[in-house]
């Protein structure tokens, strides 16, 4: 058994324990008179979030629940949503609207919360939930209980010391990925405020290092392969050193070396409108907020354009970027994250993004849980409406492409890809191998995508359909009887999309892109049915190129 399943194991095992009538009693201890630090917090929140919740609404992943949070377990919502609930970072929003009235406001929840959720519960009590909480408890200080009476501040910091001995005393287990990077930070956080606790500072540091070594790759990325949870790591990893720096201790080289490598890897995954690329269950992501973050790093390296480890490729010519995917979805504890989109891309040309993946909704349930990580979900080839690799749910591993090739030729400015997967190998002894060429002045993309057959004895395919998911803002027609498709984005500069190899279609598609909103789109299509093999070995070959429309004179 892994070390991981063994903690797994032994945190699920205590769960009858924490939840005893007893065991809040264990987490007693002195708490401090005031604080000797709060971290500092410099992200904005949203003005209008903080006048919802004064007015008594909670809105959270596309969902909202109405009438106050007394009870804070409100019936039928996800466990994603009362993980955000209850880990509080939405304090900003209230500072954010300012006055007296989001003041206390700000205060009353933390009351009330301290009244009623004293005892373990499984989501509050999460560790990743309870870094977040701690860390927003800590630095929203000054905004709400600075000004507070004696009895409700000592309410308060015996809390703090009880939520932090909790969390010192289960990590790590009950914690992985991005969730144990964040637990760590809030445990960090609590030993450099709370006097008298440093042992908790050295051990979140230890913790925090040996998730950095096990999560960040090589070339920067983390291990989910999703650009929003590497936006979460980097700003979990500046706010550790920003809390360091505060408290005048010395930043770890470790820490240091994450940032410089993350950040780097942040920006090889941004469009030109500052937002991230669709893979693996991100979204869009604020850009400004994304610039701040990176602003925050204060890392210089440049974006990537290959990262092997992480398993993508980022091609950048003139106002043209080409983003794919050359990885398999990631094994282990974050599975539950990953998509079957190997080979898929994205293309944006200056702000506007053109060929796109449907993105994710973060805390979706199903369908939509597994519908967003579909092959069919993906700007790619999908054989006989079967995923590249199979969907499952956390901790189960099953088929995925074990090899994927990547030879990339840059040369005066212009690109060629060649890659390949065998993700659908073991079910139909075929192979998918995308090509792609982009020249320098970034208005010439062609692409190839195969189906080459490798072996007898699996069931033969009987069809297959290229995918081009739109971004909701590009308006799309058929042109040339039905052999191209017209595309016009929002700065008015057309585009044509031909394709030959396949029967070129229009047809409806979903982006969950932005903002936790389901909008309607539309998807090019190229499908058929397979031929036999050509002298390469091909069964299906789709020759397609975008190409710049030129001004009529």
């Amino acid at each position: 058994m892994s070390i991981a399943r063994l903690h797994h194991w032994h945190y699920n095992a205590s769960k009858l324990l924490y939840a005893s009538p007893v065991y809040r009693f264990t987490l007693l201890g002195r708490a401090p008179r005031d604080l000797a630090l709060v971290p500092p917090d410099a992200w904005p929140g949203s003005a209008d979030g903080g006048a919802a919740i004064v007015s008594g609404e909670f809105s959270f992943f596309g969902e909202t629940v109405r009438g106050g949070l007394r009870a804070w377990r409100p019936g039928g919502m996800s466990e994603a949503w009362l993980a955000e609930l209850h880990g509080f970072d939405w304090l900003r929003d209230l500072r954010a609207l300012g006055g007296d009235g989001a003041r206390r406001q700000a205060r009353d929840l933390v009351g009330d919360w301290l009244l009623r959720q004293s005892n373990w519960h499984e989501v509050a009590w999460r560790p990743d939930v309870l870094g977040s909480r701690l860390f927003a408890w800590l630095g929203q200080h000054d905004f709400f209980c600075a000004s507070a009476d004696d009895a409700y501040r000592q309410e308060y910091l015996t809390s703090l010391v009880r939520q932090a001995k909790h969390l010192s005393r289960v990590l790590p287990r009950g914690a992985h990925g991005a969730g144990l990077i964040q637990a760590a930070k809030g445990l960090i956080a609590a030993g450099l405020a709370l006097p008298g606790h440093s042992a908790w500072t050295a051990q979140g540091l230890k913790l925090l290092e040996r998730a950095c070594a096990q999560q960040i790759l090589a070339d920067g990325g983390h291990i989910s392969r999703n650009p929003a949870i590497q936006t979460e790591v980097l700003r979990h990893l500046v706010d550790t050193r920003s809390a360091l720096l505060a408290g005048q201790r010395e930043v770890p080289a470790f820490l240091m070396a994450a940032i410089d490598r993350t950040a780097p890897f942040l920006r090889m995954l941004r469009h030109n409108d500052g937002g991230l690329a669709l893979f693996n269950g991100s979204n869009e992501g604020p850009g400004w907020l994304i610039d701040m973050l990176l602003a925050q790093a204060d890392s210089r390296g440049r974006p990537l354009t290959s990262a092997p480890h992480s398993g993508f490729e980022r091609i950048v010519a003139n106002r043209t970027i080409v983003l794919v995917d050359t990885g398999a979805p990631a094994p282990g504890p974050t599975e539950e994250a990953g998509h079957a989109s190997t080979l898929a891309a994205e293309i944006s040309i200056g702000r506007d993004r053109i060929i796109v993946n449907c993105g994710a909704r973060p805390g979706a349930r199903e369908p939509w849980t597994q519908v967003q990580r579909s092959t069919a979900a993906h700007s790619t080839m999908v054989v006989d409406d079967t995923n590249s690799a199979d969907i499952l749910s956390p901790g189960k591993s099953g088929r995925r492409p074990r090899y994927v090739t990547v030879d990339r030729n840059d040369e005066n400015g212009s690109v060629w890809l060649n890659t390949s997967h065998d993700g659908y190998g073991s079910l139909f002894a075929v192979a998918h191998q995308r090509r792609l060429y982009v020249d320098a002045n970034g208005e010439d993309i062609r692409g190839e995508d195969s189906i080459l057959q490798e072996g007898d004895g699996a069931k033969p395919p009987r069809g297959y359909a290229l995918r081009f998911h739109l971004h909701p803002s590009v308006q799309a027609s058929l042109v040339q009887n039905g052999s191209a498709v017209l595309l016009r984005p929002p700065s008015g500069i057309g585009w044509q999309l031909m394709a030959e190899g396949g029967t070129v279609s229009l047809a409806e598609s979903v982006y969950l892109g932005s903002n936790d909103e389901i909008r309607r789109s539309e998807q090019i299509v190229v499908s058929g049915v397979f031929d036999p093999p050509d002298d390469e070995g091909a069964i299906a070959r789709i020759k397609w190129a975008l190409r710049k429309v030129p001004k009529k004179a």
